[in-house]
């Protein structure tokens, strides 16, 4: 019998936790920092519920429909075999999508792990293994990534309600927890009245800046994993009693808040670190070091707060912790999930199996890190994910059909063919998202 999850309460922590990760917690706070705080938080809030939001309801829809692995979910929804041929094809692309993104986001997460260990190694007094632990290196990076592997393949083979549901429900709790500990103490610094005002208060001549809006959808796709399959294979989880758009709704809001939550803790950080004499923005107002905030400007903010500062350090690195891992395991589940219904075989040894698989690739990728890292998120995030995600726009919108979407969609929501969402939402996903899509596609090219 296939797995379901037990609650509507572990399924949006799961979605959520598949959602929140990185590009929450280090993505969104250095794209608001460099594109006018407030201003591209505005921007962000309106498009997420504008692109991602009705993109997030289709994906869910088509895995509780399908109650299957992305492929088969997405083929159920051709009538004749020439349109179960190309919606199989786009499943078997979006099943790329997640194996690929794994195999460079374990890296970064093991870089993560590595910055943990060093904030103890720091409070021990072991100087010596704390540099290892924070100099880039091949074998802390290849440490770092096994490790990371073993807790994501730990908790998808254990399956669905004990391994995923189960850890959801635990850790996306903690991370709100850490996140507004770590919020209390930062207010508390000088110079994090200035962070607030530059990340809540928009400057409205910016909001219709092209480049900011083109940056705050970007961030509004990713963010909600859009074309990733993870929120399809949860939704294939999904009990037909629970309404999907009220589900989908709670997951953004979830999603969406954590991402205010990091920019109320990092925007801030950022001003109490230039009030201590880190540098954080170039003379052209430019954002310095973006892509190594999380290792560099954030550990040197740290490093000025004195013995409080190694505890707020390991409470930051186990919060981006817990957000990279609750998104791995959506990752893994991915490929596990077909592995097991198409081969009928074992969840721990497909778990351990591709878990290990993919471990290897990210090997190769250490191993020649200045080749293949950028190549590999490129593939993944700039030209796969966004084709897959309109693929599953026009799939959903236009093969599987007005009569037998609305079968789905009311089954948990039975006063929906009265509701205002249901008559724009239909006409909306199959002409204005696929718009927006490509407008993301455009600018990621």
């Amino acid at each position: 019998m296939r797995e379901s999850f037990g609650s509507r309460f572990g399924f949006i922590m799961a979605a959520a936790g598949a959602a929140v990760g990185l590009g929450n917690i280090w993505g969104f706070p250095t794209q608001a920092a460099s594109n006018g705080g407030g201003a591209f938080l505005l921007a962000y809030l309106a498009l997420v519920m504008l692109l991602a939001f009705p993109m997030l309801v289709m994906e869910v829809a088509i895995g509780r429909h399908g109650q299957a692995n992305p492929v088969d979910s997405v083929r159920a929804l051709g009538r004749r075999s020439g349109q179960r041929r190309l919606a199989g094809m786009i499943g078997y692309a979006g099943m790329m999508v997640p194996s690929l993104v794994l195999t460079f986001y374990a890296i970064v997460a093991g870089w993560l792990l590595a910055f943990l260990a060093a904030t103890v190694t720091r409070m021990l007094g072991w100087q010596a293994a704390t540099d290892w632990l924070q100099a880039f290196g091949l074998w802390r990076n290849i440490i770092g990534t096994l490790v990371f592997y073993l807790l994501t393949i730990l908790v998808v083979q254990a399956g669905v309600r004990a391994g995923i549901e189960r850890w959801s429900a635990r850790l996306m709790p903690a991370l709100f927890v850490l996140f507004l500990l770590l919020f209390g103490y930062i207010l508390t610094q000088q110079g994090a009245a200035e962070g607030l005002r530059h990340y809540l208060v928009p400057d409205f001549s910016k909001v219709m800046e092209p480049s900011l809006l083109i940056s705050a959808m970007g961030q509004a796709f990713f963010s909600l994993t859009i074309g990733g399959c993870s929120m399809l294979m949860y939704g294939s989880y999904l009990s037909k009693k629970e309404s999907i758009p009220a589900t989908a709704f709670q997951v953004t809001l979830i999603d969406t808040g954590v991402a205010l939550l990091a920019g109320l803790v990092i925007l801030p950080a950022m001003f109490v670190a230039m009030h201590n004499g880190v540098t954080i923005f170039a003379d052209d107002g430019s954002l310095l070091s973006s892509d190594t905030l999380v290792f560099v400007v954030l550990p040197a903010l740290f490093e000025t707060m004195g013995p409080v500062g190694g505890w707020m350090s390991l409470v930051f690195f186990v919060l981006m912790g817990i957000a990279a891992l609750t998104s791995s395991i959506s990752m893994l589940e991915v490929p596990v999930s077909y592995s097991t219904e198409r081969f009928k075989t074992s969840r721990p040894a497909m778990s351990w199996l591709l878990g290990l698989g993919l471990a290897l690739f990210s090997l190769v990728i250490c191993l020649n890190f200045g080749a293949l890292f950028g190549f590999v998120i490129r593939l993944a995030t700039q030209y796969t994910q966004p084709l897959v995600a309109l693929g599953f726009c026009l799939l959903g919108g236009w093969m599987w059909g007005r009569a037998r979407l609305f079968q789905e969609l009311v089954q948990g929501t039975p006063a929906l063919a009265e509701s205002l969402f249901w008559r724009i939402w239909p006409w909306y996903i199959r002409f204005v998202c696929p718009l927006l899509v490509l407008l993301v596609i455009w600018h990621s090219l």
